[in-house]
């Protein structure tokens, strides 16, 4: 990532120089049983609990919104991918995008678990064709509600879950 991005002025090679000291040449060790295990160099990571690290993690996961028609929402570890269906190409659209999204976790050596990804349908008509999502092959379960940054979305758009 630090590599990859044209970096024009100075102040942004120092920021830059100083993520990769901040990230490079660290070591770790573990204790067991009050056993010191011997230092070893960690590869890859940022130091778990700093306040820089979620900071970097979005700068990381940033572009997962490139080339898309779809609605993408970023809240800290959590994505969210919606659109407005009409028809049955905008269906095709939205299954499309899921599959790119897919293909962005690997470019970017990222793994999402699809058994906790939900794929959702909110509206008041009645609707027989099952959604067919999939993220890395593995088809996106579909369920009638999801919990987002705290507040319960059902499918039928009614806040009873939320209320009670």
């Amino acid at each position: 990532m630090l590599y990859t991005s044209n970096a024009a002025t100075t102040r942004e090679w120092k920021e830059r120089v100083w993520i990769m000291e901040f990230l490079l040449g660290r070591t770790q060790r573990f204790k067991v049983g009050g056993q010191l295990s011997e230092e070893v160099r960690v590869a890859s990571g940022v130091p778990q609990g700093s306040v820089f690290g979620p900071l970097l993690f979005l700068v990381y996961v940033n572009d997962i919104c490139r080339n898309t028609e779809s609605t993408i929402r970023l809240f800290a570890d959590d994505c969210v991918i919606y659109r407005k269906i009409i028809n049955k190409e905008n269906h095709g659209r939205i299954a499309e995008r899921s599959g790119q999204a897919g293909g962005w976790t690997v470019e970017n050596a990222i793994k999402i678990n699809p058994i906790n990804s939900k794929a959702v349908r909110f509206t008041r008509t009645r609707v027989k064709d099952p959604l067919n999502y999939s993220i890395m092959d593995a088809l996106i379960p579909e369920a009638s509600s999801c919990k987002y940054l705290g507040i319960i979305l059902r499918s039928d758009l009614s806040w009873a879950d939320q209320v009670t």
